[in-house]
This record gives structure tokens, sequence and C-alpha cells, in this order.
């Protein structure tokens, strides 16, 4: 089989590459890349060595497919994938829409033109952010966990958010070009005929990844605990009780290759996978973790409130474990005792990804 990774040199998209290529004989890889991330030049040599086909380009430009050869599936890895992209210093929101929704056009074509597969990888935050703001919370003392002892809205349980929740705006500017981009890619894989498999990541978090405060939060926190670095609580009473979950590369690789392997006709084709309740956790409770590895520091706190912040999200991964067989592996602990042995080993870490 041979796959087609955009965004390549990313921390997704080159991590997604190294895992299935350690997990699956007879593959073949290729990627694009327009390598503009800060930092993804890093990966270029590394996926070289591995034997991944690299072309440097931008799948914004129709004419840059034209080189490329021919696969059976594409893995869309490439985006902006700040929630604050388009509304602060990420870029505008025209560059935004160009990215993130434009690019997906070709991509698209790409899949028509060849018959090849079209794994889309959206996110989270396609989900309403007013609706998310109104689940039922308590406060444990250290972190924000959902009330579930009354009644809860549709897509919601102790497992986390489903495919079902509320997708009602709004859900940020960078949420609503991923549910466009879902929508896009069904139709057209419906339209003409090649399979198509959407997944909305919660967190992806790992070793070697360009953690920024708005995107990569476990890596950045890490590094910059780390180093000393300032390090704040923003929102929700300037505490640090906002949760997330986190999910390793290598476990998404696995829940891509079985989709990649199934040749179901209809049915489902909209997953949620994250870390689930299992792998998540506050800030504070990073802060903590990070307190015990690297020596105490105290955040600073700023109350106020940062665009589309949401208090909670963890993925209800029940889905993916029915039609798949597949549930996270790699622990929570596992992935920050990863991504802090790499920050020790790069000192610079934090300017490579543009910090």
């Amino acid at each position: 089989m041979k796959l087609l990774i955009t965004g390549v040199c990313g921390f997704t998209g080159s991590a997604l590459a190294e895992s299935l290529l350690e997990g699956q004989e007879g593959l073949t890889i290729c990627g694009i890349d327009n390598l503009m991330r800060p930092g993804s030049e890093t990966n270029r040599a590394r996926l070289r060595k591995l034997g991944v086909e690299f072309t440097h380009g931008d799948i914004r430009s129709a004419s840059d497919f034209e080189t490329l050869p021919q696969v059976d599936w594409v893995i869309d890895a490439a985006a902006n994938p700040s929630v604050l992209a388009g509304v602060g210093s990420g870029g505008t929101s025209r560059q935004l829409l160009e990215h993130n929704l434009a690019s997906l056009i070709n991509v698209l074509e790409y899949c028509k033109r060849h018959r090849a597969g079209l794994v889309l990888l959206s996110s989270s935050r396609v989900y309403s952010i007013s609706a998310l703001a109104a689940l039922p919370l308590r406060d444990n003392g250290k972190a924000f966990e959902l009330d579930d002892s009354g009644a809860l809205p549709g897509g919601v349980s102790c497992n986390g958010v489903g495919p079902e929740f509320s997708t009602q705006a709004p859900i940020s500017l960078y949420g609503s070009t991923k549910l466009a981009c879902e929508v896009l890619a069904l139709e057209c894989g419906e339209a003409f005929g090649f399979p198509v498999w959407v997944n909305r990541c919660g967190v992806l978090a790992g070793a070697g990844q360009f953690g920024t405060p708005d995107q990569g939060i476990f890596a950045f926190w890490v590094n910059a605990h780390l180093r000393q670095r300032p390090l704040k609580y923003i929102g929700f009473d300037g505490k640090g009780k906002q949760v997330r979950d986190a999910l390793n590369p290598r476990d998404l690789s696995v829940l891509l290759r079985e989709q990649m392997r199934t040749e179901q006709k209809g049915g489902r084709r909209i997953y949620t996978a994250g870390g689930g309740p299992a792998n998540a956790m506050s800030l504070r409770q990073l802060n903590d973790w990070c307190d015990a590895r690297f020596g105490a520091r105290q955040p600073s706190s700023d109350l106020r409130p940062r665009p589309y912040d949401i208090p909670w999200i963890i993925m209800d991964n029940s889905a993916a474990r029915l039609d798949f067989g597949w549930t996270p592996a790699v622990s929570l602990g596992e992935t920050l005792r990863e991504i802090a042995e790499h920050a020790e080993r790069h000192p610079d870490w934090l300017e490579r990804s543009g910090v």
C-alpha cells in the first residue's frame, strides 16, 4: 500500500509516518510539506532516513500536486492547528481559510483523479463553544470534572464528548474551517466514489512536538517549565483547572491503519479520537507533574478570558472502540515522560518551535 501524507514535516504528519512504517510491512509513504511551520525543517532529514519520499510543495497550489505519485490513501495532516488562527497573531482570516479549507479542494481533486481514499484529521474544536461552556461541571480542587448526576445534553457522557454533540456556531473561525472540510470531504467521497474517514482528534501530544501556548500545550508547558520560562493560567479564575485529554500519535496511527483496512460502505464515517478520561488532566495537574520532575514553579494568573476558550473537553472513543476495536494504549504519564526526556535532550526546542 502507498500513502500520501500532507503536512508530513509537522509533528502529527511526521509522527504518523514513523509509526505507520514501523507497524506495517510493504508500506510506502510519500509526503508533501511547505516547511512553513517553525521547526518543520527538523523533521525532513529524519523522514528521509525512514525512506519517506518528500516533496517540498504547498497543497494550496494545484500545480504542486502534478508531480505527486498515485497512492492508495491520503492522510490529510496539513492545517493551521490553532483555535486562535485568523483572530490573533497567527495570520489573517483569509490565510486561515486558504490554509485549512481552500487547500482541501486540491486534496479532494487528487483523490478523485487517483481513486484514493482519504483520512481527514479534523478537530475537537468543531463543537459548539456555548454548548461546551454550558456543560455542568464540578470543581474537585485541582480540575474541573463533568457532573453527570443529572441530565446531560446529547453527545456527552462520563466517557466524554462524542460525534453527536452540537456543532452549532460559534465554534471559532478555525473550527468552522475544519467542520466545512468534513462536509466537503464526505460529499466528494460520496459523489465520486472514494472512501472517506473523518477523525475529530483531541489534543495530540508527544516528544518532538512544536509546542506553543495556543497549540501543543502539553509539550509547551513541559519545555517552558524545565527552562524557567514564564507560565500563566489564563481565564477561569486563573487557577489552571481547565481540562484536556492527550492522544499520542502512535495510538492515532493504530486507528488510521484499521480504517484504511476497512472496506465499509456507508454507515458511520465521523469519529472522535482522543486520550479519553484516563489520559486527561488540568493545567494545574500538569504543572504539579512538572514540579515533581523539575522542581516547583508557580505560574502567574491572568483572569481575562481568551477567545474561544472552554473549561473542559475530553474525547469519547466509544464509537471507534465499537467499530474498530480501538482504544488508546499509551498512557498520559508515558507521553509526558517522553516529552520531558526530549526536552532535556534539546535545550533549544522552544526556539526551534518559534516561541
